[in-house]
């Protein structure tokens, strides 16, 4: 049996405090006065080392959708590699960047998400990937595919992309005997399955999910894990089971929402056992064991 335990959206801010430089006259303002606002009266760090603590144990992988940090800034991907070499200790640990570590061009152009996480996205099969991407990781009776969908947007638009080049690494990975005999696990930030109206998908949807749902339309079975939503859903895309992970320190009332992470155990026949979400109380002292809720579609 194969164990994982899936965290997203840990938005992790700096202790240091803000870096002014770095934000005036970009889009980080509008992400500072945001986190100013909201986010950082229901992001606790106390909540997020409890979740990382418990999502490490008893499992072989611990994977990590997105939104790592907040404003993409050095102070912020600092504090989140040390959290997670941490995690990283004590089992195998993957990354996928989000929206919001990839905030600006610079950003993305600097390739700073690489430097700061490379060492958990060694894949089994370079050759396929394309700025790290997509990185496969063969384990088991599972091949984790973890796809990028971060890129640079203007302010007030958080919307992801896969492009052409690595849905057609994905496409040529997917088909390799050593990947096709197992069962896929595919992590991304953007929900690939959205039924919003098209104004909202461009907002902060992803932009090219009619082609990644047709890249993966081969699999017969498998998981696709995603965040960015900030809330647990789960629901089908043909054979795959598509399931969303909140907020790792999110402070909030609603159980599907609160801070905690998903497990999934998958047998050594390849099919998924378990499906499960595991939620931070109030107090933020320990877990309680809840069922994720199964829609139509994921959004």
């Amino acid at each position: 049996m194969y164990r994982i335990a899936h965290v997203s959206d840990l938005h992790v801010l700096s202790h240091t405090g803000a870096e002014w430089r770095a934000m005036l006259f970009n889009k980080r303002i509008t992400g500072y006065a945001n986190l100013m606002l909201h986010r950082a009266r229901v992001h606790r760090r106390e909540f997020l080392q409890a979740v990382l603590a418990a999502a490490s144990k008893d499992v072989d992988h611990v994977v990590v959708t997105g939104d790592i940090t907040n404003l993409a800034l050095e102070s912020e991907f600092d504090e989140a590699r040390a959290l997670l070499d941490d995690v990283g200790s004590r089992v195998e640990v993957t990354v996928v960047p989000g929206n919001h570590d990839i905030y600006l061009p610079a950003v993305f152009h600097e390739r700073r998400f690489a430097h700061h996480f490379a060492q958990f996205l060694r894949s089994d099969l370079p050759e396929f990937a394309t700025d790290l991407y997509p990185c496969v990781k063969l384990r088991g009776p599972v091949a984790i595919i973890a796809v990028s969908s971060g890129v640079p947007r203007p302010p007030f638009v958080a919307a992801g992309l896969v492009g052409a080049e690595q849905l057609d690494a994905i496409a040529k990975v997917l088909a390799r005997p050593e990947v096709f005999r197992r069962t896929p696990v595919i992590l991304i930030h953007h929900p690939p399955v959205d039924h919003r109206h098209r104004l909202a998908q461009l907002r902060d949807g992803l932009l090219d999910a009619a082609e990644f749902r047709r890249t993966l339309e081969p699999l017969a079975r498998g998981l696709v894990l995603f965040g960015h939503i900030h809330v647990r859903v789960q629901c089908r895309l043909g054979g795959l089971d598509v399931v969303a992970a909140s907020g790792a320190a999110l402070d909030h009332p609603d159980l599907s929402v609160r801070a905690g992470f998903n497990r999934y155990e998958i047998n050594d026949d390849g099919s998924v056992r378990t499906i499960e979400a595991h939620v931070l109380d109030a107090a933020g002292r320990g877990f309680a064991r809840v069922a994720i809720a199964q829609r139509e579609g994921c959004l």
